[in-house]
C-alpha cells in the first residue's frame, strides 16, 4: 500500500511520526507495556495509549494485560499477522534455523548437522531449500518472509555483507553473502557475526536486557565476542569488532587458524579442548565433554576449568577497554554451566583493572541465542509503518 503523503509539520506529520516511533521500539525491543513504551519512545503516556487504542483497532497491535510490580498493565506487541522473519546460523558444525511472527514467537524451527568443510554455496542451496518447506509445512510460501536474518561464524563487513577476516571460514570467503542468498529465495537477507546475533538476542530479550552495555562471548569450536554500548551493537570499521578467540595468550603457543600464534582459540576453543583426550576417553564431541564434566569425570572438568579461566584472562582485557555492565557466555561449551562460569569469573576478578567485575551470566537461550539474533535483524529491517496499514486521515 503507498506511504499517504502528509505536509510535512502539519499534525498529520507528526502523528504519522509517532506511530512510526512506537512501532520501531516494538519491532526492536518486542513486547513492552504502554508505560515502558512511553519511556523507550519519549512519547507521553496518553499519546501512547491512543496510538495503541489506534493501531490495535486495524490489526496492526496485539494487547493483552500483565502485572508489573503487583499492578496491572497493558503489554503490547506486534500483531502476528504482520508477517514472518525467518533467523538461520550457520556454526562451525550445526545449522540452526527458525522462523516467527512480528511477536518474536518461533512457530518453526529445526537444526541440522554440518560437515566441518562446508561451503557457502551448498549450504546456501540447502538452506533455500530448507526455508521453502518450512513456510510450506506453515500453508504459506516464501514470498510470505519478510525478511531472513543469518549469523555466521566468522567476522562480517557490514557494508559488503562479505566475510572481512579471510580464512576463518573457509569455502565463504570473498562472497556477498547476503546477495547470493536472496538471489535464491527472492525476499532480502541481512547478515552478521553470529556473536553480534548472539549479543543482539541477549540484549533485546535475554540475559543482557536492561544493561546499558555488555558483551556475548561465544564459546564453542571457536571463540568471539559481540559487544554492545548503550544498546547498540559496536561493530568496528570492517566487522572485526571482538574477536577475542584471536588475542595472543601466548606468544610462543601453537598455531592458530588465523595464522598467528598463541590466540585464545589454540588453548579454549573446541579443537584444542578435544585434542586432549584420546579415543577410549569416548569424549569425541564437545557435547560429549560437558557430559562428562556434568557426570564427575575430573578431566573433563579440569579441562573446561582451564578453558575458563584463559577466557577470563582475555575477556578481562576486553572490559579494561570498554567497562561493560555484564557479561553473557553463550555457545556450546557453555552449558557447563559454572564448571566454565566460576573460573573465568575467578580469572576475571584478579585481572580487571579497579575491581569494577561485571556481572557474568549464562545465555537465556543457549545454543539458539544465535537464531534469535539472526530474527530481530531481519525484524531490524522490516518497516512496519503506513507502507504496510491503512491509517485513517
Amino acid at each position: 500500500m503507498a506511504r499517504r503523503s502528509t505536509p510535512p509539520g502539519s499534525q498529520s506529520s507528526l502523528r504519522e511520526a509517532n506511530r512510526a516511533r512506537l512501532l520501531d521500539s516494538l519491532r526492536r525491543h518486542g513486547r513492552l507495556t504502554q508505560i515502558e513504551l512511553a519511556g523507550a519512545t519519549g512519547l507521553s503516556p496518553a499519546t501512547v495509549s491512543n496510538i495503541v487504542k489506534e493501531l490495535t483497532a486495524t490489526g496492526v497491535l496485539h494487547t493483552s494485560f500483565t502485572s508489573r510490580s503487583g499492578r496491572r498493565a497493558t503489554l503490547v506487541s506486534l500483531a502476528r499477522q504482520v508477517g514472518l522473519v525467518a533467523g538461520a546460523h550457520f556454526s562451525t558444525r550445526k545449522l540452526h534455523v527458525a522462523i516467527a511472527d512480528a511477536t518474536r514467537s518461533v512457530v518453526a524451527e529445526t537444526s541440522l548437522p554440518l560437515a566441518p568443510d562446508h561451503r557457502h554455496d551448498a549450504e546456501l542451496d540447502r538452506l533455500s531449500l530448507l526455508l521453502g518447506d518450512m513456510v510450506e509445512g506453515l500453508g504459506g510460501s516464501l514470498s510470505d518472509l519478510l525478511a531472513v536474518g543469518l549469523a555466521l561464524p566468522a567476522p562480517v563487513d557490514p557494508r559488503t555483507s562479505v566475510i572481512s577476516t579471510p580464512g576463518l571460514l573457509p569455502g565463504w570467503d570473498g562472497v556477498d553473502i547476503a546477495r547470493s542468498l536472496s538471489a535464491r529465495i527472492g525476499r532480502p537477507v541481512h547478515v552478521d557475526s553470529e556473536a553480534n546475533l548472539g549479543a543482539l538476542a541477549e540484549a533485546r530479550e535475554g540475559a543482557a536486557r536492561g544493561a546499558s552495555s555488555s558483551v556475548y562471548v561465544t564459546v564453542g569450536h571457536s571463540i568471539s565476542a559481540g559487544l554492545l554500548v548503550d544498546g547498540e551493537l559496536f561493530r568496528g570499521a570492517s566487522g572485526r569488532t571482538g574477536q577475542i578467540g584471536h588475542m595472543t595468550i601466548d606468544e610462543n603457543g601453537g598455531r592458530c587458524r588465523c595464522g598467528n600464534r598463541g590466540c585464545l582459540e589454540t588453548v579454549a576453543a573446541g579443537p584444542a579442548l578435544l585434542a586432549g583426550f584420546s579415543e577410549a576417553d569416548g569424549i569425541h564431541r564437545l557435547r560429549d565433554l560437558v557430559t562428562a564434566a556434568g557426570d564427575g569425570v575430573p578431566a573433563a572438568q579440569r579441562t573446561i576449568a582451564d578453558a575458563g579461566r584463559h577466557i577470563g584472562i582475555a575477556a578481562a582485557s576486553l572490559c579494561n577497554l570498554i567497562d561493560p555492565e555484564r557479561i553473557v557466555v553463550g555457545g556450546e561449551l557453555a552449558r557447563a554451566g559454572e564448571i566454565l562460569l566460576a573460573p573465568l569469573r575467578h580469572a576475571l576478578e584478579r585481572a580487571i583493572l579497579g575491581g569494577g567485575v561485571p556481572e557474568i551470566v549464562a545465555s537465556a537461550f543457549a545454543e539458539w541465542a544465535e537464531t534469535r539474533g539472526a530474527i530481530a535483524l531481519a525484524l531490524d529491517h522490516v518497516a512496519v509503518d503506513a507502507d504496510l496499514v491503512a491509517f485513517p486521515a
